[in-house]
């Protein structure tokens, strides 16, 4: 590999932008990552082996996209920037048969191929980050394996609990298929250029058992998104307001409640994944009769 690009400079940086007439999008969320010691960390905990299938998502010009090569994984990199795909096809690793990069928006894409990776990692744009993860669990493109750098407020969520103010639809979507951890938090003086909030790593391992079964999987993804529709309010009178009160009367929620035994005025930040699963049993069950 001819490429010897030093990552952790800012002016080598802006050089090769400049050189090719690019400029860095806030539209898209580019942050560089400039320390080495965090990249190394971060490849880390990726635990790629030799010869895996890994979907990078946004490479930009890729700081991470060389470890994963250089450790004999598969990659494949999906980037929406067009000049950055550019750089990464025509200079990077424009020889190196373990890399193939997808352009366009990810949030697309990746639903348009035709396998399941071992490994999907990146560098989330803050803007969407939530956004993509959720898309990837509701779809069911579940890796064994997840790594992501996004904002520590989402990775915050994602890790929540019942009773926690970060507990919510995104914290339940994601621990029902993967067990979620934060890895690393990374300071803001860490990329280039240094953005307002700090940065964590989420490490999301797939779950040996299900927790939802696939025949209620539908009503469950409904109903994690009515119970956080408004959070100040309750689970009746969100369920009531939301998708599931156009599939049942309020006679059905409530009887659906109380089968369940979740108390009419209970909020959904209060309840344990169990009881939303029961819950959705039960509407499942009483939709059919």
């Amino acid at each position: 590999m001819s490429w010897n690009f030093i990552y952790d400079s800012p002016k080598e940086i802006t050089k090769l932008l400049d050189k090719e007439g690019l400029a860095m999008s806030k539209k898209f969320g580019q942050n560089f990552l400039i320390s080495s010691h965090i990249r190394e960390k971060l490849f880390s905990l990726v635990k790629v082996e030799s010869s895996d299938k890994v979907w990078e998502i946004g490479p930009g010009l890729g700081a991470l996209t060389i470890l994963l090569i250089n450790s004999g994984a598969l990659v494949k990199a999906f980037e929406i920037d067009y000049g950055f795909c550019r750089i990464l096809e025509e200079q990077a690793f424009k020889d190196d048969k373990n890399f193939s990069l997808v352009k366009g928006d990810a949030l697309k894409t990746l639903f348009e191929q035709e396998e399941i990776p071992n490994v999907i990692c990146g560098n989330l744009p803050y803007n969407v980050g939530s956004i993509c993860i959720a898309k990837l669990i509701e779809n069911s493109l579940l890796p064994e394996r997840m790594v992501f750098t996004i904002q520590k407020e989402v990775a915050d969520r994602i890790c929540g609990y019942p009773g926690d103010k970060s507990w919510s639809s995104l914290s339940i979507l994601c621990q029902t298929e993967y067990e979620c951890s934060i890895g690393l938090t990374i300071i803001g003086s860490s990329f280039y250029p240094e953005p307002n909030v700090d940065s964590s790593v989420i490490i999301m391992e797939r779950r040996k058992n299900k927790i939802v079964d696939e025949d209620i999987r539908p009503i469950f993804l409904i109903l994690i998104r009515d119970l956080f529709a408004q959070r100040r309010k309750t689970i009746k009178n969100n369920l009531q307001h939301g998708k599931i009160g156009k599939l049942l009367t309020l006679e059905k929620i409530n009887s659906c409640l109380e089968e369940s035994q979740i108390p009419l005025k209970e909020r959904g930040e209060n309840l344990t994944v169990k009881q939303i699963v029961k819950l959705a049993e039960t509407l499942k069950r009483i939709q059919n009769n």
